[in-house]
């Protein structure tokens, strides 16, 4: 009622206000995680077919193990330094995962101090060797695996982060420090809460975390359902920090597998688009990394060898297409609640990157018909780009805007597959 109160001046000081807001917004991470820094088998062409999807970060091990082989003795292997230039040289963000035990020590945690000794100076060493390319540093990976409910556990881990984060920032100024990377058993176990309720961001610069659904089972494995919780959590995660908490999710995906928990390679590109849209719309998301970008095998009912965008061969799955094809709006465009739609399974969402405004729209369950309105289309041809035939890009239909005045409308046939229409006359 108040909008309309407003009038037509008002209502483009509002929309210019809101388009200035939008061109200054920091652009979203379009993440994935790779196993190309360690492993041999994997090529480092495959990063030029994230860059070519429009992945802007790469995320990947900088095993203990593999840096200090024996005590005392620490290293740099070659791949790594290739694998970081390769990423640098193509303008990927490097995001670098500082952990996991060594032989020598017994593969603990450093929890113990004739542990975290050795564990901090391999974190000095390797922030030092590695140098400014690298943008994002995760203290750890999933530590909360073998107690998602023990207090002691996300305690110790707190007090790691507070020891490790200043060498990092030592060593890399320019460099975030990411805390957690927790599972979504620790995420439900309330390893997520003890951590800010003990002061983890006053060491880190944000949390990250792997929020997996696949398995939740019906009706709580799609990424509608998903988002839903990830704005649960946005809010909890806020209210215990006192002010709003950047979440990165340095792991998330569905995979493609044949079997339990699996879902088949078209659909996980569907859900892939769905998700990464959705994510827009928690400003508190500041990207998401996709997990994985290579299949890490062939057997077709292996859950582990399908999460990938591209297969084993390096061949492209249809999840690759569809982020190749939608990244360039996720990146600079930011979402527009107050033009957006979520109800009844249909879902609008309006973006604009401050010149051009785009709504993507999709429906859950059953396809149906709706329509999509905007405004001084002048009878034009509505533009499409189908993320069920990502490779056309974003062209002209066959359908044309009904426009009376400037007020224009087109009808659309809502799939599970999101359709990205533009919305700006003459873009």
């Amino acid at each position: 009622m108040n909008a309309l109160r407003i009038g037509r001046k008002g209502l483009l000081l509002l929309s210019s206000l809101f388009l200035a807001n939008v061109a200054a917004a920091d652009p979203f991470i379009v993440g994935v995680a790779t196993h190309s820094m360690n492993n041999l088998a994997q090529p480092l062409r495959s990063l030029e077919l994230a860059t070519a999807a429009g992945v802007t970060s790469v995320r990947d091990d900088a095993f203990w193990s593999t840096a200090e082989p024996t005590p005392k003795q620490l290293r740099i292997i070659p791949q790594w330094r290739a694998w970081l230039n390769t990423a640098s040289a193509l303008d990927l963000s490097p995001m670098v995962i500082l952990g996991y035990g060594t032989s020598f020590n017994g593969n603990a945690k450093p929890r113990k101090p004739e542990i975290k000794i050795p564990y901090l100076s391999y974190v000095d060493y390797t922030t030092r060797q590695l140098g400014n390319p690298v943008k994002y540093y995760e203290v750890w990976n999933e530590w909360d695996i073998e107690g998602p409910s023990d207090a002691r556990l996300s305690s110790d881990y707190v007090a790691l982060v507070k020891d490790a984060a200043p060498i990092i920032r030592k060593n890399n100024p320019q460099a975030k420090v990411l805390a957690g990377a927790v599972t979504s058993a620790g995420i439900k176990g309330g390893f997520v809460d003890r951590m800010l309720a003990a002061g983890v961001l006053k060491y880190a610069d944000g949390l990250s975390l792997h929020p997996y659904v696949h398995c939740e089972g019906r009706d709580h494995n799609t990424p509608e359902s998903w988002i839903n919780w990830m704005r649960d959590l946005d809010r909890r995660f806020s209210g215990k920090a006192g002010k709003p908490v950047s979440l990165y999710l340095t792991e998330m995906a569905w995979p493609s597998h044949e079997g339990n928990c699996g879902i088949s390679a078209v659909r996980q590109s569907a859900y892939l688009a769905r998700a990464y849209f959705l994510a827009r719309t928690v400003p508190n998301i500041k990207g998401m990394w996709w997990y994985d970008l290579i299949n890490d095998g062939t057997a077709r009912d292996d859950q582990e060898h399908n999460f990938g965008l591209l297969n084993i061969d390096l061949s492209p799955k249809p999840a690759y297409a569809t982020l190749k094809a939608i990244s360039p709006y996720l990146r600079n465009f930011n979402y527009d609640a107050s033009n957006s739609l979520q109800a009844d399974n249909v879902y609008k969402l309006a973006f604009s990157d401050g010149r051009e405004r785009i709504m993507v729209v999709w429906a859950t369950g059953r396809s149906r018909e709706d329509q999509v309105n905007a405004t001084a289309m002048n009878n034009g041809p509505v533009r499409i780009l189908d993320t069920q035939s990502p490779n056309k890009g974003m062209t002209d239909s066959e359908q044309h805007w009904r426009c009376n005045a400037d007020q224009c409308s087109t009808p659309i046939t809502l799939s599970e597959f999101p359709k990205i229409i533009r919305l700006s006359p003459g873009a």
